[in-house]
């Protein structure tokens, strides 16, 4: 799904370079108009992941970082969501307790079952909703 993502910020002009090798959470650098450059990480969920999981994105390291950028992609939802590297801070929950102690978690969706039908949705998080993007102009 990373090339996927690499291609439509292709196709939109950006001038997008991949790191050989992925151990600083850098996925992709984009260097933009005014000669500087920005860092990118990507996470993405496929369409097949369970019911509730499908813009949950657990689990993530992260330290605050200036010019750095997370894209998150839900296949179900074909969505986008960037978040710069203090939003991500401000909107995700840090684990305290269990094995993954020091983690962040985010999720732009909730799992929900109607009491009439007994089915369950996947409603959008409102106070989210700010971070869908419909392209990528916010690295231009």
């Amino acid at each position: 799904m990373e090339y996927k993502i690499i291609s439509l910020m292709l196709k939109e002009g950006l001038d997008v370079y991949t790191p050989l090798v992925d151990d600083d959470a850098v996925d992709l650098i984009i260097k933009k108009s005014n000669g500087t450059f920005i860092e990118i990480q990507i996470k993405a969920r496929s369409k097949t992941v369970a019911m509730g999981k499908a813009a949950s994105f657990p689990h993530i390291s992260h330290k605050k970082r200036k010019n750095y950028f997370f894209v998150f992609y839900s296949e179900r939802f074909n969505t986008f969501w960037i978040m710069s590297s203090e939003e991500f801070l401000k909107h995700s929950s840090l684990n305290r307790i269990g094995g993954h102690i020091g983690r962040r978690n985010i999720s732009f969706n909730r799992k929900c079952k109607d009491k009439k039908t007994g089915k369950f949705t996947e409603p959008l998080r409102e106070n989210l909703k700010k971070y869908i993007a419909k392209d990528f102009s916010r690295f231009k």
